[in-house]
């Protein structure tokens, strides 16, 4: 295969598949990593995509706009369900608190919280409220505030308040990207400052991302790496972006 041939080879499958590793790629055209990086060079500089650790995403990946919660909820609901069940593992087994944040997956596992167990669940999510409402054990808080209709979470002083007085043993946290250099992102400042109100609140922070998360970027940066403690993903993560979390001491779980 001619470099033009395997460049537009590439090029079309960021495009398809939201993003592609170096490791993935040199394997599938077997060629090296080197090579790899060179094509992803050229390509980036004509303009067809661009790079981050260990790959390459489209020239859009950084967002300022995002879909509702039913258009979220049909991308990767298999991934989706695996990492909410998986994320269970982590609600204290002798009952104790949490906050959970608004997304598609953080829904899933507030649909799955063990019910053997007493629990104090807070969130600023109506989906996850109504999940967790016939919860026998759980006493759920509601953060009340300003109802962001696309993403049915409520945002404003009103949560960031509450949240400033708990302190929760395990926060679940969602997130639109997730890169090495931005860190954990979304695209409304509202629903960021939320969130990192969420982390600051909680002794173990865990978020749940299904790997096409990985490597996007949004505008919004609201946590480092160094804030995250567990990562829940599904098999399509890069193994070199896994290895780059557990070298920074994130715990890396796939569903």
């Amino acid at each position: 295969m001619y470099a033009e041939e395997r460049q537009q080879a590439i090029a079309d499958q960021v495009l398809a598949h939201g993003r592609a590793s170096v490791t993935a790629l040199a394997e599938e055209f077997d060629v090296t990593s080197e090579t790899v990086r060179r094509d992803l060079a050229s390509l980036e500089r004509a303009g067809f995509l661009r790079r981050v650790h260990g790959g390459a995403v489209p020239v859009d990946a950084v967002r300022v706009t995002e879909l509702g919660v039913a258009e979220r909820a049909d991308a990767h609901p298999d991934e989706k369900e695996r990492i909410g069940t998986a994320a269970c593992r982590f609600v204290p087994s002798d009952g104790g608190s949490l906050v959970i944040d608004a997304g598609t997956t953080t829904v899933q596992a507030a649909a799955r919280l063990p019910r053997d167990r007493s629990l104090t669940v807070f969130t600023n999510s109506l989906p996850v409220a109504a999940s967790v409402a016939d919860h026998p054990g759980a006493q759920l808080h509601f953060l009340g505030g300003r109802i962001r209709g696309l993403t049915q979470a409520a945002v404003g002083p009103a949560p960031i308040t509450a949240l400033a007085s708990f302190r929760v043993d395990v926060a679940f946290i969602g997130t639109n990207g997730i890169t090495e250099r931005h860190g954990l992102s979304t695209p409304d400042p509202d629903e960021g400052a939320v969130k990192s109100a969420m982390i600051a609140a909680a002794n173990r922070v865990v978020v749940l991302a299904d790997s096409s998360k990985l490597g996007a970027e949004d505008m919004t940066r609201f946590a480092g790496l160094d804030e995250v403690d567990v990562l829940i993903t599904d098999d399509g993560i890069d193994p070199s972006f896994s290895a780059q979390l557990s070298a920074r001491g994130v715990e890396v779980v796939i569903a």
